[in-house]
């Protein structure tokens, strides 16, 4: 299923599978998933609890390694690469957003949207974190520290510093898990207004069917196997 069309998939995924050891027993999480995702499409992937969809986003994103299949992301094969060679492309193609924000709490609003590009050796970037923040709503909260901040900041906060690299694909993991129904909206309305912008690719895992109506295409995993694929 890969092949060398790089320039038009930015993720593809050929029989994915994944098994953990359980004491003398494996388990397995997914079997034989396969999909391609072209530049600048939206997917959301759902399921009940259980299904494999966070197991499949980490693979997809080169945060684990699968038992069986390939993953190519950005046109590189992860499974060609060691840890570092992944962690390589992850800093230049991806971002991340999850159910937990993930801020640094010694760390100012600005700040934490500023570290992906800092870690990079770059300079001059303030002014990039700044317009970000203040395209999420947070212009007049720049300098506070997380414990300053609501929960939506704090995910606001997080969009901002997924999008600081520009990435090719943007990977989210329950976005608005922890959020109560009229902040999650909000946090919905910055990441698909941000997303559109950047042209970005997005692959959404979430429980909440309004939110996986807003993207292209949707795919369905019950008991680890691919069970619908809607475009």
């Amino acid at each position: 299923m890969l092949d060398d069309d790089a320039g038009r998939w930015i993720l593809e995924v050929d029989g994915l599978s994944k098994a953990y050891r359980s004491g003398d027993r494996a388990l397995s999480v997914l079997r034989g998933v396969s999909f391609r995702l072209a530049a600048g499409e939206t997917l959301a992937i759902v399921g009940p609890s259980g299904s494999g969809k966070t197991t499949l986003l980490g693979l997809c994103a080169g945060l684990d390694a699968p038992t069986e299949g390939r993953v190519r992301l950005a046109g590189e094969d992860l499974g060609l690469l060691d840890e570092d060679g992944r962690a390589r492309v992850r800093n230049q193609h991806t971002g991340f957003v999850f159910q937990s924000f993930q801020l640094i709490p010694t760390l100012t609003a600005i700040e934490n949207v500023m570290v992906p590009r800092e870690l990079r050796g770059e300079r001059g970037v303030e002014r990039d974190a700044r317009q970000l923040l203040e395209q999420v709503g947070l212009a007049e909260r720049l300098d506070h520290y997380p414990t300053q901040l609501s929960g939506g900041e704090q995910q606001r906060v997080a969009i901002a510093r997924a999008f600081v690299n520009r990435p090719k694909i943007l990977f989210a993991d329950e976005p608005t898990g922890n959020l109560d129904t009229e902040t999650g909206h909000r946090i919905v309305e910055s990441l698909f207004r941000l997303n559109q912008a950047a042209g970005t690719a997005l692959v959404l895992v979430t429980h909440d069917a309004e939110l996986a109506a807003r993207t292209r295409r949707i795919i369905r995993l019950r008991g680890g196997e691919v069970v619908g694929d809607t475009q």
